[in-house]
């Protein structure tokens, strides 16, 4: 059956064809055959997917649409909406996960004989997984509604016979989540993974506001026999689509509710092992009004603006007498006057266990150190009860990737295991203490580690104050050594014979590559922040069937936003490192670029000018368009020589820069705080 209903946008299209959406516009004002809009809006028009697939493919300007990109377009562009489209394509994964036999039986045929036949299929597979009651949010669709999906779901299943029904499903969903960022709120893989580790393994694990259901994969992660992963969104729709991709992700029970936790739990009777919490911060409407004789606030009715307390409070109720709790927090709920009550409860009672400072970045929003509280549900009061405090913002990474998390893992989960072991733990100066509760307790009942841990001891901080001196003294030396000489005087270059990027590809004289969103490898990540700062790897990659690009020595890689001139050589240190999003990788041949020459002249100010798109806030670089001289290799090679002693230089200026900053704060901070003297 041909697949006359799919549409597609302007922004598919170009993805389609790999170029930009400015082609797209070129071609329906230059091509009077281009593909006549069949829906949308006068300023965003769709067009039928089949007549632009022709058309492309007539003009030469695509040999044949990538099978994940057609099939993301089949479903973006599905009549019924792309959420409708992720719950069929999920049930029919599902269905081809555990019962392959079925699926081929039911898809060979016609279009028609698929839908009818489907239901009773996936009816089986939907309820051996998730249960038969009325709370279950994963509906058997019909055959009348499946008609339309039919075309999807036989390319959903082409696909995934690669890659398998796991990684095709995380790949649709990843790339719904990508495109409506603003309708979700994410909890990074490497975040959920740690809170799971500090949960420990449990066989019934809940989270009251599962989102895309992050932390209830983690959990899985340390996957016991028989293990039930219980959920709740108040996003019906959500709630189906997390459903299937932890059913698909683990062999565990999942029950999935939809529904306001709050105000409508649908699990009033569970006592589980651990609760994992990702809540909505700032909630104001969270159900102040008709819940104040709740039986859940047993420490203490939560103010309407401490919603995260309401939460908080929910989990504790939701588990069993001594299960764990683990919730992501804002840091204001640690300090704020309206949650002094609450938090003094907590902290008599025994229920508090740690509050964790995370670095900047860590999560949304990404400009806050957010904070991880450690509860336990009191099976007896302790008789000196003691808190952990602990802050890692030492470990805030340098560009936008993230935080360091391997080191915030490792050390937090020593601290921790060693402090639940046996309630005390040796001090850790500026790092992590334990704290008597009675030393909580007075009118401001204030959790924020950073108001309570000592600083770095004083010997160690001059030692450390010492070392940056040393080194910046070295740099400097360095720096002056490697200034360069003043450049000879040189000839006009108006009529120097000049060639481009795009053209330079076109010849095979390089290759070149974009950044992706996901990948399949678990690689440190070049961020456009790590490119433009000089810095290494410090982002991370989300899952996704995407292969990411690798860097290789002697790749060139070019930002495309943000107007600067900069271009950077990959050496070994860098190499392997995958290709982040907003970058562009140029791999020359050896036989015809030098790439230090290649990354020098791309450099130019004149250059970028003429290459960047100015319609919009933001200026982004078209990169084919950047110019550089067409010389032989050997001369070539002696721009090279003296770009790359430039790149040298600026590289120990911007050491020397960061090594007087630290002297200078850490001068400040010594005098300051009484660990250093003028003298």
């Amino acid at each position: 059956m041909q697949d006359n209903g799919t549409e597609v946008t302007a922004a598919g299209i170009a993805r389609l064809a790999g170029v930009g959406r400015a082609a797209v516009s070129n071609w329906r004002r230059r091509h009077a055959d281009f593909p006549k809009p069949v829906g949308g809006t006068e300023t965003s028009p769709s067009f039928a997917l089949a007549d632009v697939e022709a058309w492309l493919r007539a003009q030469g300007k695509l040999a044949e649409v990538p099978p994940r990109e057609r099939v993301w377009q089949q479903l973006a562009g599905h009549p019924e909406g792309p959420l409708t489209a992720l719950g069929h394509a999920g049930c029919v994964l599902l269905l081809i996960h555990d019962r392959p036999t079925l699926w081929l039986e039911a898809s060979a045929g016609s279009d028609e004989r698929l839908a009818a036949m489907l239901p009773a299929a996936l009816g089986q597979v939907l309820d051996a997984r998730f249960g038969t009651g009325p709370e279950r949010t994963v509906a058997t669709p019909t055959g009348p509604r499946l008609l339309p999906s039919a075309p999807l779901l036989r390319g959903v299943a082409e696909l995934a016979a690669g890659p398998g029904a796991r990684k095709t499903y995380e790949f649709l969903l990843g790339r719904h989540l990508d495109a409506n960022p603003r309708h979700y709120t994410l909890t990074p893989d490497p975040l959920a993974e740690l809170m799971a580790e500090l949960a420990g393994p449990a066989r019934t694990v809940l989270d009251p506001a599962c989102g895309t259901g992050a932390l209830l994969r983690a959990a899985a992660g340390t996957t016991r026999p028989g293990q039930e992963l219980y959920g709740q969104d108040s996003d019906p729709g959500l709630a189906a689509l997390t459903a299937l991709r932890l059913a698909l992700s683990t062999d565990a029970a999942v029950r999935i509710a939809a529904g306001d936790s709050l105000r409508a739990d649908a699990r009033t009777g569970l006592r589980a092992d651990t609760a994992l919490c990702h809540p909505p911060f700032n909630e104001r409407n969270w159900g102040h009004d008709e819940l104040a004789y709740d039986a859940r606030w047993e420490y203490g009715f939560p103010a309407r603006t401490e919603s995260e307390l309401a939460w908080v409070q929910h989990a504790l109720a939701r588990v069993r007498d001594g299960g764990v709790v683990v919730v992501l927090m804002p840091p204001a709920a640690a300090s704020r006057r309206s949650g002094r009550r609450v938090r003094a409860d907590l902290l008599r009672r025994g229920a508090l266990r740690a509050v964790i400072a995370l670095p900047l970045g860590a999560a949304p929003p990404y400009n806050l150190p957010l904070h991880l509280w450690v509860l336990r549900r009191p099976e007896k009061a302790p008789a000196q009860p003691g808190v952990l405090l602990a802050d890692t913002g030492q470990f805030a990474g340098e560009g936008r990737g993230g935080p360091d998390w391997r080191s915030v893992r490792e050390t937090l989960l020593d601290v921790w295991r060693d402090f639940d072991r046996t309630g005390r733990l040796d001090e850790r100066p500026g790092l992590a203490r334990c704290l008597p509760v009675i030393d909580l307790l007075d009118d401001d009942v204030d959790l924020a580690p950073a108001r309570h841990l000592p600083p770095p001891t004083a010997t160690g901080d001059a030692a450390r104050l010492t070392d940056v001196r040393e080194r910046l003294d070295e740099t400097l030396r360095l720096t002056a050594r490697l200034a360069p000489a003043p450049p000879g005087p040189g000839r006009t270059a108006h009529h120097r014979p000049l060639t481009t990027v795009g053209e330079l590809a076109r010849a095979g004289a390089l290759v070149l590559r974009t950044g992706t969103n996901g990948g399949h490898a678990r690689v440190p990540v070049l961020t456009d922040h790590d490119v433009l700062t000089g810095t290494g790897p410090s982002g991370t990659l989300q899952e996704s069937d995407e292969d990411p690009v690798l860097t290789e020595p002697g790749d060139v890689v070019v930002p495309v936003l943000g107007g600067g001139s900069v271009a950077r050589v990959i050496d070994d240190a860098t190499a392997g490192a995958a290709l982040g999003r907003n970058l562009v990788l140029l791999r020359p041949d050896p036989a015809a670029l030098d790439p230090w020459f290649l990354a020098g002249f791309l450099r130019g100010t004149a250059n970028h000018r003429q290459a960047s798109s100015y319609a919009s806030t933001a200026t982004r670089l078209d990169v084919r368009r950047l110019q550089l001289p067409r010389l032989p290799l050997d001369a070539q090679r002696g721009y090279g020589e003296r770009f790359r002693a430039l790149d040298e230089f600026e590289r120990a200026l911007r050491l020397a820069g960061r090594l007087g900053e630290q002297l200078v704060r850490g001068m400040y901070d010594g005098l300051t705080d009484g660990t250093a003297t003028p003298g």
